[in-house]
């Protein structure tokens, strides 16, 4: 006999430490990053969790470990139907990239969800509830939340606007979604001065009810096209953040970015542009070399009132930003935007924003090696992305790229490598077709390698070539920025970044065995 379904839209997270969910039986698909973090918190709040994943004991060995002995039922492998890992369940939680309508989730599970969503509808209290990981955590956050998304750009501005919002020292911060840790782990401390920041990739955002108190968008191009089918498909997917925001929040829109300007017209929530030029009013922009606010409106939901900036609106320098590229300084514009909107002070912001040098596997600095710089860029994976990384670095510049496609349109890719790198070294699935556009765009010089090792190896010497012939001052740059995902050789695109700093570290070793000064 299946259990009360769980009533979602008044639970809270009062009512769970007063033991609402105790007892109850809870069925938690998938056991990555969020399935876990989703089964220790429904045990520690005292239901009975079970746990659905179609890989084996064998293959979850150090996911189990990480549940650290709770009492967890474990239904694993192949050969377990899904349906009845919940045939007595109030509630179904899943990872994001669990869902009914996406091909990420295997055919089998996807048309079991399907059905558990219509007989929900037809009878929500005989029926389990479905909810994803991050739509339980907006459902039960106690404090204003700041939802972060774009085709590129969000993890560096999530990221930022952490620290920005970090620098009010009344206000804990925390970040997680689609980076860092899940968030539906640090629900227990979460007070109402709390404020998080939540990235959110398109594979979470069909997943949500409801939205956050602040919309910040980067930009939205293309990609995943792979999952959604159509350019179409994946923008309506994208909009989805805008249209459910907080009326009386705010959105943060890039006013450079054609198709996120247009959403100002949703909803009714405040709309703060940024744009790297002279600011709209009400808006941020840049002066004489300055990220400036025009008297900025801070809604009432983070607070009301104008929010304060310096003189003439000026917040800090652009040249004090540590993070490199012209998109950076976009990305910038909308976490200021964003810190702005929550009063954190100008000065405050403009140190916090300066000491930023950015994330892992995103325009990272790894190390200099005898006059050439190695940068990953491992979450590079779609054309936008490595345009951007290629911009950001002067000649002689030699691009890593390959891995496997991910059904984007890579044709405005070739002209940019053609006249801003010196060469590329390509590697993976799609490494002979990169190689037959680049040569046909016109750059010069590219070559093949069978693993990232390799392509290393093969890019320092490149690179140290180019330095010879050119001007010996002047460094030169190896950057890894796949222009695909990393699944044909790597299970990430952070262990395909792990490995590029790996082979770096093992290329400096090779050359300086004593240890010296690079």
């Amino acid at each position: 006999m299946p259990a009360r379904s769980v009533d979602l839209d008044r639970l809270t997270t009062a009512d769970i430490r007063a033991g609402a969910l105790r007892g109850t039986p809870v069925t938690v698909l998938g056991l990555a990053r969020s399935g876990i973090a989703l089964a220790r918190f429904f045990a520690d709040a005292g239901a009975r969790v079970t746990v659905y994943d179609g890989r084996g004991r064998d293959e979850l060995a150090a996911a189990i470990v990480r549940l650290d002995g709770r009492p967890v039922q474990l239904r694993l492998g192949p050969e377990v139907d899904p349906a009845s890992t919940w045939a007595d369940a109030g509630l179904i939680a899943t990872s994001p990239s669990i869902n009914p309508d996406y091909p990420t989730a295997e055919p089998r599970l996807r048309a079991a969800l399907r059905l558990v969503v219509a007989a929900h509808a037809a009878d929500p209290t005989g029926h389990p509830a479905l909810v994803s990981e991050t739509d339980l955590v907006l459902r039960l956050c106690p404090c204003p939340t700041i939802g972060v998304t774009g085709t590129k750009g969000k993890t560096t501005t999530s990221s930022l606007l952490a620290a920005l919002l970090a620098a009010d020292p009344a206000h804990p911060v925390a970040l997680g979604g689609n980076i860092g840790v899940p968030l539906v782990e640090r629900l227990p401390e979460m007070t109402p001065q709390h404020r998080v920041v939540i990235e959110l990739s398109e594979l979470q955002m069909p997943t949500l009810s409801r939205g956050t108190t602040v919309a910040v968008y980067t930009n939205v191009t293309a990609d995943h096209l792979d999952r959604h089918g159509s350019l179409e498909a994946y923008r309506k997917v994208k909009r989805r953040l805008a249209e459910l925001v907080d009326p009386d929040g705010a959105m943060v829109l890039n006013a450079d970015d054609p198709v996120v300007s247009r959403y100002a017209s949703l909803g009714t929530a405040a709309v703060v542009t940024y744009r790297r030029g002279r600011p709209e009013p009400g808006g941020l922009g840049l002066e004489g070399g300055w990220i400036v606010a025009s008297d900025v409106v801070r809604p009432p939901a983070a607070g009301g009132g104008v929010a304060e900036a310096g003189p003439g609106g000026r917040i800090l320098p652009v040249a004090e930003l540590a993070i490199p590229g012209n998109h950076n300084i976009s990305n910038a514009l909308a976490a200021v935007g964003a810190a702005l909107l929550f009063g954190v002070d100008p000065g405050a912001i403009r140190r916090a924003a300066a000491g930023f040098t950015g994330v892992e596997h995103r325009l990272e600095h790894v190390a200099t090696v005898d006059g050439v710089r190695f940068v990953n860029d491992s979450m590079g994976t779609q054309p936008d992305a490595v345009i951007a990384a290629l911009r950001a670095f002067p000649k002689p510049l030699v691009l890593i790229a390959g891995g496997r496609g991910k059904g984007v349109d890579l044709s405005g890719l070739g002209p940019v490598a053609a006249e801003r790198a010196d060469a590329a070294v390509l590697i993976g699935e799609s490494g002979p077709a990169l190689a037959e556009m680049f040569s046909a765009d016109g750059l010069a010089r590219v070559e093949m390698a069978a693993t990232l090792e390799d392509a290393v190896d093969r890019a320092d010497a490149i690179a140290r070539e180019l330095i010879a012939a050119g001007e010996p001052s002047r460094p030169a740059t190896v950057v890894l920025s796949p222009a695909a995902a990393s699944f044909d050789m790597f299970v990430d695109y952070a262990a395909r970044g792990r490995a590029f700093k790996a082979a770096v570290a093992a290329l400096a070793a090779r050359r300086h065995p004593d240890g010296a000064d690079l």
